[in-house]
């Protein structure tokens, strides 16, 4: 196991997926952010079946990260109830965990 996570998150459009993505790497939250093309969500929400389309965000990040991405959210993502999924990273090309990692210092 690695202290690498992927972050995983999806947004309404690709112009709100770019301002979280922007920020969090700015910020060094995270390495990279991809934003990866509309799709068709179908979900319930308050009692109802709705069908919308998002953008699924991906954020390549640390675990020490985790907790502060989650407190940035609360002023980056527009929805009332983000999805926030942490997936941990089992293993990876060394070069590439320690790219993650230096990107998030």
């Amino acid at each position: 196991m690695t202290d690498v996570v992927l972050l995983i998150t999806t947004v309404a459009d690709a112009a709100t997926g770019e301002r979280v993505a922007h920020a969090l790497v700015e910020e060094q939250l995270a390495a990279c952010v991809s934003v990866l093309p509309a799709m068709t969500s179908v979900y319930r929400w308050k009692g109802a079946v709705e069908r919308a389309t998002e953008h699924q965000v991906i954020v390549k990040t640390t675990a020490g990260r985790v907790a502060d991405i989650q407190t940035r959210f609360a002023a980056l993502h527009p929805y009332e109830l983000p999805e926030f999924l942490v997936v941990p990273v089992s293993d990876g090309s060394a070069p590439y965990l320690d790219w993650v990692r230096n990107g998030t210092t």
